[in-house]
């Protein structure tokens, strides 16, 4: 079985035969007692329960208002923190849910990872990747709302999360060539995804990665919900922020002026990456939950050359998933 698995701070995602899985990265802590509906008050649902070697967790939609919030957003997450593990196991219990796989089957994940933690000394990607599969490769036990799952992880690969928005472009849901973008493997393609932890940049040009205007930097969607919780006095974590920011619920001074200032600061990123020679490109991508943010404001920069994918958030993992098919099958 092939999986595209895409561990984002914002959502994790997970992709396979039956489609997609996106689910917001949020983890809390599990309390263990927590208050019945009342008259006059309405009953918050309870967010998924994950249960991992007698440890709780809430993930998903509103999990911060039910524990302790666990957020961080270094790097150490894709070595296997408890939060990777809390989030995964939940991804996966929601794919089961719609397409339950027999435990025995060995699964495939084709990974993205960002660029920050590929790049540096041979000897120190290495041991990124190593740490990657390590804790994901294995068979996986735990509970999600009192039901076990068990799934066996029996090999793990790894590439960019630019190279899987590029995949996700140019190969067909059967993982053969879309024709109707084939065109874009001889040329240069810029690609952009604004996720919420990270900014990445990179270009391919005849199927290799073009140095020089390749990387990733920290002004991801996290940058701009800070700038929204310094002007509301620092009372929020920032998965209180995002559940707000889904909900169209932020308060909407705080939101236009932090937007404007982060949409300065993502094109400052990209032409510092590219030099202003973007428009020698043929098309470029621009993906991750920050691209539907700020699509009014990107796309006119680029004069007609980009363009955002029909599912911005998705299309990363859907782009592992057809580069498994691709190489797999």
């Amino acid at each position: 079985m092939l999986f595209g698995l895409d561990l984002g701070y914002g959502n994790t995602k997970l992709y396979g035969r039956a489609g997609g899985i996106v689910l917001p990265s949020h983890v809390a802590a599990a309390q263990t007692r927590a208050v019945a509906a009342v008259l006059g008050t309405e009953h918050q649902a309870r967010p998924l329960h994950i249960t991992v070697s007698s440890q709780n967790y809430y993930v998903g939609d509103n999990a911060h208002s039910w524990g302790e919030a666990l957020e961080t957003l270094d790097y150490d997450r894709f070595a296997g923190s408890a939060e990777a593990y809390a989030l995964l196991y939940g991804a996966f219990a929601r794919y089961l849910a719609v397409d339950p796989i027999p435990e025995t089957e060995p699964i495939i994940l084709y990974v993205g990872l960002p660029l920050e933690p590929l790049s540096g000394t041979e000897t120190a990607v290495q041991e990124t990747l190593a740490a990657v599969r390590k804790w994901l490769t294995g068979v996986h036990v735990w509970h999600a709302d009192g039901q076990m799952h068990r799934v066996h992880v029996a090999r793990v690969e790894i590439t960019s999360q630019p190279n899987a928005i590029f995949f996700d472009f140019v190969l067909g849901e059967d993982g053969r060539a879309n024709p109707q973008h084939a065109h874009l493997v001889s040329q240069e393609t810029g690609l952009v995804s604004i996720g919420y932890n990270t900014i990445e940049r990179q270009v391919i040009a005849r199927g290799v990665v073009t140095q020089k205007y390749t990387a990733g930097t920290q002004y991801g969607v996290h940058w701009f919900l800070e700038r929204i919780n310094n002007a509301l006095g620092g009372h929020y974590t920032l998965g209180e922020l995002d559940t707000l920011l889904r909900a169209n619920a932020l308060d909407e001074a705080a939101t236009r002026a932090a937007l404007a200032d982060w949409s300065r600061k993502v094109i400052e990123q990209i032409e510092k990456q590219w030099h202003g020679e973007w428009p020698r490109f043929g098309r470029i991508l621009i993906t991750g939950g920050g691209a539907a943010l700020l699509n009014g404001r990107l796309l006119p920069r680029f004069q007609g050359k980009a363009i955002v994918p029909d599912d911005p958030i998705l299309c990363i993992a859907r782009g592992l998933y057809k580069l498994a098919l691709k190489r797999e099958m």
